[in-house]
C-alpha cells in the first residue's frame, strides 16, 4: 500500500507543498520572494490556463487558377482561417506538406500562433528550404486570420496598430504603350523587366545592352521623372553582364535593381551593391529571418523582398522588417500571387515603419467579395476588417478551381542550352 504523506508541523493539516519545499531550500520562505510558477514540476494542466478554448478541427487546401493555392483552417468556433502556402509550380508537393502538417494542428489551440511556428518549422529535422517555409507561411497567415476573427480587430491592430493609412502599390510595363496605361489607371510605381530579342548569355555584347537600355528609356520618357521604375533582372542575367547593364542604366535612375544575379551567393550581390549607387533588391527566393540575416550583414541589399507564401508568413516577415530596419534597409514585399497574399501583405505594411511598395497582380477580383481598389494616388487603402481583412466570393471562384500550371521550361534557341526562369 502507498504510505499516506506525512503532516506539515506547521499547520497539522496539509502536506509540504513542492512550492515550499523548493522555496525552504533556496532560502526563500518568509522573504516575501516566489518562483515563478513555470519553476516547478507541477503546473496546472494547459486546459485551466486558458479560457473559452478554440480547437483547430481541419485543414483544407484546394487548387486556384491561375497557379494558386488556398488555404482554409476551420475551428469549432465557426470561425476560419486563409492562407496562400504557394510554391510556384510544386502545387501537390505543398498540399502534402499541408497533409503532413495537419496532424499537429487538429485538436490545437489556433490563438497560439508564434508557438506552433516555431514548432512546425523546429521539429523537422531537417530545417528551412521552400517547401517547409512554404507550407508554413499559408499556415501561419491562416492562424493569425483567425486570431484576429476571434477577437475583432485587423492583425495589424494586433502588431502595434497602423504605421499608415494607405499601402502603395504598383503596376506593371513593358514599353512605353504599356506606361501610359499604368498612369491613367493611377500607378505611381512600375516594374519592368530586362528587354531583349534572346535570352541573356554569360557575357552580352553592345547590342544586347542597347536594347536593354533604350527600352528603358522609353519608359523614363513616357513616365517623366515622377514615375518610380524598378527593373528587374530576375537572376536570369550573369554578374558579368549585369555590372555593364546596370552602369547604362544609371542615368535613368530606376528605383530599383531587383534580383541582378541569383541570390545563393551573396557575396557576387555585394560586389554588384558595391559597384553602383542604385538600390539593390533581392529576397523573393531567400527563407526565414536566417536567409536575411547575410544579405544585412554583408550588406548585399538595401531593399528586402520577402515573400510572404514563402519566408515563413506574416510571424518572420515582422521579424525580417525589424532586422533590416536596424541596417536602414526597406521591405517591399514579393508577391505575383493571389489576395490573400496580399491581403497579407498589406497587413505587414500596415504594421511596420520602413515599408517602401507592395507588389500585386491581383487585387480580388473575382476571388473576394470585396477586391481591393486602387485609389487615385497609386494606393490601397487599409483593410478594416478583422483577421486578413477578407471573404471570399465563393461563388466567383467556382470557375477557377483546379489547375495545372507548370514551371516554364525555356531553352536557348542558338544552342539548345537551359535558360533561368
Amino acid at each position: 500500500m502507498k504510505p499516506k504523506p506525512k503532516k506539515s508541523k506547521k499547520n497539522g493539516s496539509r502536506p509540504l507543498s513542492r512550492r515550499k519545499a523548493i522555496q525552504s531550500v533556496l532560502g526563500l520562505a518568509g522573504t516575501g520572494l516566489l518562483l515563478p510558477l513555470s519553476s516547478y514540476a507541477e503546473q496546472p494542466a494547459p486546459q485551466t490556463l486558458r479560457k473559452n478554448e478554440v480547437r483547430i478541427t481541419k485543414l483544407e487546401t484546394f487548387l486556384v487558377k491561375p497557379r494558386w493555392i488556398f488555404l482554409k483552417i476551420h475551428t469549432d468556433a465557426g470561425v476560419t482561417g486563409l492562407g496562400e502556402p504557394l510554391l510556384e509550380g510544386r502545387a501537390l508537393t505543398i498540399q502534402t506538406a499541408i497533409k503532413e502538417i495537419e496532424p499537429y494542428l487538429i485538436g490545437k489551440d489556433p490563438r497560439q500562433v508564434v508557438h506552433h511556428w516555431q514548432a512546425i518549422y523546429r521539429h523537422a529535422f531537417y530545417r528551412g528550404g521552400p517547401i517547409l517555409t512554404s507550407a508554413l507561411s499559408g499556415i501561419d497567415q491562416a492562424l493569425w486570420d483567425i486570431k484576429g476573427k476571434l477577437l475583432g480587430i485587423p492583425v495589424y491592430e494586433l502588431f502595434g496598430g497602423p504605421t499608415r493609412d494607405r499601402v502603395r502599390i504598383y503596376g506593371r510595363a513593358s514599353n512605353a504603350e504599356d506606361m501610359q496605361k499604368r498612369k491613367q489607371e493611377g500607378y505611381t510605381v512600375i516594374k519592368t523587366g530586362v528587354a531583349k530579342k534572346l535570352p541573356a548569355r554569360m557575357v552580352e555584347n553592345p547590342a544586347f545592352i542597347d536594347y536593354a537600355v533604350e527600352n528603358f528609356a522609353s519608359l523614363r520618357e513616357a513616365g517623366g521623372p515622377e514615375m518610380d521604375i524598378g527593373i528587374d533582372f530576375h537572376g536570369a542575367i550573369s554578374p558579368q553582364t549585369a555590372k555593364v547593364l546596370i552602369k547604362e542604366l544609371e542615368p535613368y535612375q530606376p528605383m530599383f535593381i531587383e534580383e541582378p544575379c541569383q541570390a545563393q551567393n551573396v557575396d557576387v550581390l555585394v560586389d554588384i551593391a558595391r559597384s553602383t549607387h542604385l538600390p539593390i533588391a533581392t529576397g523573393e527566393r531567400i527563407f526565414t529571418k536566417w536567409g536575411f540575416r547575410e544579405l544585412l550583414e554583408k550588406g548585399a541589399a538595401s531593399i528586402l523582398q520577402p515573400d510572404l507564401c514563402h519566408a515563413g508568413g506574416l510571424t518572420e516577415g515582422r521579424l525580417i522588417a525589424g532586422m533590416a530596419e536596424a541596417y536602414y534597409a526597406a521591405i517591399a514585399p514579393h508577391n505575383p500571387m493571389g489576395p490573400i497574399s496580399l491581403a497579407s501583405g498589406l497587413q505587414l505594411a500596415a504594421s511596420i515603419p520602413n515599408f517602401l511598395v507592395q507588389e500585386q497582380v491581383s487585387l480580388g477580383e473575382g476571388y473576394l467579395k470585396n477586391p481591393f481598389r486602387l485609389e487615385t494616388d497609386g494606393t490601397v487603402l487599409l483593410p478594416e476588417g478583422p483577421g486578413l481583412g477578407i471573404e471570399l466570393d465563393e461563388a466567383a471562384l467556382a470557375d477557377k478551381i483546379g489547375h495545372d500550371w507548370t514551371n516554364p521550361e525555356t531553352y536557348d534557341p542558338r544552342d539548345g542550352s537551359v535558360v533561368d526562369w
